[in-house]
């Protein structure tokens, strides 16, 4: 079966994005063993000849002087934000259903502002001006606060303009991650990281928007991205 866009098979297209993916998060070509397995098959011979396809289609290229090491020159014009960055499925939790009957095993955490997920970065907010009931499971895993979502660049990753996201604190996140990042030490965005070399790129999920690159000085995790809650 052929992507008429791109001219690639089923598996050709997922080897293609499956790659991206882990270079993208980890800064590394996957194994052979690991794209094997990312697509179910039974020896790594059926890698080589879809490598090999990719690579004379331009999509791909082996590095020289490196093992196994490849470079993504394109993907197929039919990918998704989703496709192209790390999947994040939130978990949602529903507010506004049933909270008188919830609140025996919840617990709450103090909603400190709004966070931009859009352009433009906002001042940070520290002040708590809300509250959100969550599962007591979450307080046994981690020190979290809520923040609620302005703009609609994360919308491709599940995250809605009005949501309240549930962060977890942390100073540190893998590539690839979706993190509260403070600019500047005044302004704050909900992005997903990557770094590369002396760089920090904060990528939105939605192709509207365009990816901000900053010096490492300038940018400083706040927590990573776990959750969600939104009003039904």
């Amino acid at each position: 079966m052929y992507d008429i866009c791109s001219m690639l098979t089923k598996k050709q297209r997922n080897l293609l994005l499956f790659i991206n993916k882990k270079i993208r998060s980890t800064g590394v070509s996957p194994s052979y063993e690991e794209m094997k397995d990312s697509l179910n098959l039974k020896s790594k011979s059926g890698i080589h000849r879809l490598i090999t396809a990719l690579q004379e289609r331009g999509f791909i290229k082996r590095l020289p002087h490196k093992a196994r090491a490849l470079e993504v020159l394109k993907l197929p014009e039919t990918a998704s934000a989703n496709d192209i960055y790390n999947t994040f499925s939130p978990t949602v939790i529903k507010g506004g259903l049933d909270d008188a009957n919830s609140k025996t095993n919840n617990e709450e955490i103090s909603v400190l502002g709004n966070i931009a997920a859009g352009t433009t970065p906002i001042e940070a907010i520290q002040n708590e001006v809300s509250k959100v009931t969550l599962p007591v499971e979450f307080h046994k895993k981690g020190d979290f606060f809520g923040l609620k979502i302005q703009g609609d660049s994360m919308i491709e990753a599940g995250i809605n303009e009005g949501d309240t996201v549930i962060i977890k604190k942390s100073n540190y996140a893998d590539n690839g991650q979706i993190v509260v990042a403070l600019i500047d030490d005044n302004e704050a965005m909900l992005k997903r990281i990557r770094r590369k070399g002396n760089s920090v790129a904060l990528e939105s999920a939605n192709k509207n928007y365009e990816t901000k690159i900053f010096g490492p000085d300038r940018v400083k995790v706040q927590g990573v991205l776990v959750s969600l809650y939104r009003n039904f």
